[in-house]
């Protein structure tokens, strides 16, 4: 069996060491085809797969082919593409915006697709993807579809009207989490702290956070009680936090994520 990706750029890489790292395919059973030949060759020097500038050989030798590309080049590729594509294949997307009946249309013609939305952690191997299939990828299929997706970080299947949503909630926010950390480190650096402690201790303050919602189950509301002592420190800080709209600010910010995302 051959794993494919169409476009080898920071995703596409994160993909395909989290896949490597566990197992699912071996280098050798990779291909990637880009048309930047820097591209190509670093994910040839960095995975050891085998590299093309051509889309429609490595379409026709995988049996799994995850089209990692932008979107706005989706209906370029498919249309290069789509008479290289067979029932015996699946096909796994990976770009906001880009529906399955869009997909289906495109292709012109019944193809397996699972369509995903993956976020930056994968780099590291803690992404969280969200997946949804069409009516002709099997349950067999949708479990290695999700094993596949599993190797870098944690799976979900949704219903399709919440992949904007997950845009927002996941694909996206990374950026605004990153936004955090610097702005908290700012802040500690204005207080006298060395830069690069200070990116420790806001970095590992949100990664350990983060943790204890997931492992503990308690409400994010309970869990920052918790920390806020009566007239103490934390409640003063959460004071001027919601003063300046924190909430509001973040809420406002996914609504507008969601809202480019369904017109991708």
């Amino acid at each position: 069996m051959k794993l494919g990706f169409i476009g080898t750029g920071n995703m596409a890489g994160a993909i395909m060491g989290g896949i490597i790292r566990n197992q699912i395919f071996a280098p050798e059973e990779i291909i990637g085809a880009d048309v930047s030949e820097a591209g190509r060759q670093s994910v040839k020097e960095q995975y050891g797969i085998e590299v093309t500038d051509d889309n429609k050989k490595t379409a026709s030798e995988s049996e799994v082919l995850i089209l990692s590309v932008k979107p706005q080049y989706y209906a370029e590729v498919i249309a290069e593409i789509r008479d290289c594509i067979s029932m015996d294949q699946m096909i796994i997307t990976i770009a906001p915006g880009k529906t399955l009946c869009w997909l289906e249309e495109q292709f012109g013609k019944p193809v397996k697709l699972v369509r995903t939305m993956p976020n930056t952690p994968a780099l590291v191997g803690e992404g969280m993807t969200a997946a949804c299939v069409n009516q002709y990828v099997t349950a067999e299929e949708k479990a290695y579809a999700v094993k596949i997706l599993s190797s870098f970080g944690k799976v979900e299947l949704v219903p399709e009207h919440l992949i904007d949503a997950v845009v927002a909630v996941s694909g996206s926010s990374p950026a605004y989490v990153f936004m955090l950390i610097e702005a908290m480190a700012d802040a500690a650096v204005a207080e006298g702290m060395p830069r690069a402690q200070a990116y420790q201790f806001a970095a590992q303050a949100v990664y350990g956070s983060a943790k204890m919602v997931l492992e503990t189950g308690k409400h994010p509301g309970e869990l920052k009680d918790m920390v806020c002592s009566p007239a103490g420190t934390t409640i003063e800080a959460v004071r001027v936090l919601e003063e300046k709209g924190l909430r509001s600010a973040v809420i406002e910010a996914m609504k507008a994520c969601a809202g480019v995302s369904r017109k991708l």
